[in-house]
């Protein structure tokens, strides 16, 4: 590894963890990542879903898949993210 991979980055890439609800498409799989908040007013927790396109280059992802993704350069015009590993197989 040279000395760009191995020091931080200034602006760390998010990562996230999500559901792999669609592989439909060639290299790409639809992850739907969960985020509980507080709602501003009422104080209730909201969840709230939000669906990336991630590049699955192998094509080894199934729906049901718990997956951890990385924010990466835009790889299509809805592709921004990336697989790092799957944390739990479909059953």
């Amino acid at each position: 590894m040279s000395d760009e991979t191995t020091t931080a980055r200034p602006n760390p890439r998010k990562v996230r963890e999500g559901l792999v609800v669609s592989t439909s498409m060639d290299k790409t799989a639809v992850v739907a990542v969960i985020d509980r908040v507080r709602h501003p007013r009422y104080n209730k927790t909201v969840q709230r879903t939000n669906k990336l396109y991630v590049h699955d280059e192998t094509n080894d992802l199934n729906v049901g898949d718990r997956v951890r993704v990385q924010e990466t350069r835009p790889l299509s015009k809805l592709k921004r993210w990336r697989v790092v590993d799957v944390v739990e197989r479909a059953r």
